[in-house]
């Protein structure tokens, strides 16, 4: 969804090349009415939709249920990438960008999804510190509280939960759970403070994932806790 006729149809173009099936739109409104009609597996949204930025879409469309977002911005501003991740996108992409890596970045979100919601038998639950995740339905609470992750979220606190009080760098996060060798660090650290946000009983100070400065992130289970179970990520 892009409001540059050119820039759509190239991506479309490549996407259908690499076997999916595209819709497009050129609005906003028309995103949402698309999306309504026809529910994707995958949406890659402009930030700079006319009459309705790719925010609000964002909104609207996570509103209905989970679906993974790449977002594109022909601004480098932080902040917008920032925002849109905080929005809920699971990546972004700032223009002008390969079309290939784009391409790319499609496959690797959809692969993870794939996988996680189509399981290889019923995955066994990850639980510590009250905390109960269900791979198989995509589940997870705390204490009994339901859990509203997307879906880099919820693979994040997986990870973590998996390999209680160890610690890991930004760039082996990005590297496990994004599968990405590259990409903008502070992708995980917005997702770190947004799953914070859901996750923590006060995630002004956090108790369960931790920061170690100059490190990277750790989570605690505490003393006495039972260790989570689940196989390895």
């Amino acid at each position: 969804m892009d409001d540059d006729p050119t820039v759509s149809e190239v991506v479309a173009g490549y996407l259908t090349g690499a076997g999916y099936d595209v819709a497009r739109a050129a609005d906003g409104p028309a995103a949402l009415e698309c999306f309504a009609r026809r529910r994707a597996d995958l949406v890659v949204l402009d930030l700079m939709l006319p009459g309705m930025d790719g925010f609000e879409v964002c909104r609207r469309m996570r509103a209905h249920g989970p679906v993974p977002v790449i977002m594109l911005t022909a601004r480098g501003d932080e902040d917008d990438r920032i925002l849109g991740l905080e929005t809920g996108a699971d990546d972004y992409v700032t223009k002008p960008f390969s079309p290939r890596e784009l391409v790319l970045r499609v496959d690797s979100v959809l692969r993870r999804a794939g996988a996680a919601a189509v399981p290889a038998g019923r995955s066994p639950l990850i639980e510590g510190a009250g905390l109960v995740l269900d791979p198989a339905a995509r589940r997870a609470s705390r204490d009994g509280r339901v859990l509203a992750l997307t879906l880099r979220e919820f693979d994040l606190l997986a990870f973590l939960l998996r390999h209680p009080g160890r610690v890991f760098t930004r760039e082996e996060l990005m590297r496990e759970v994004w599968g990405w060798d590259f990409g903008d660090l502070s992708t995980v650290t917005v997702h770190v403070r947004r799953l914070r946000g859901k996750a923590e009983a006060d995630p002004a100070r956090p108790e369960l994932i931790r920061t170690v400065w100059g490190v990277g992130y750790r989570l605690d289970l505490p003393a006495g806790a039972p260790g989570a179970f689940g196989a390895p990520s």
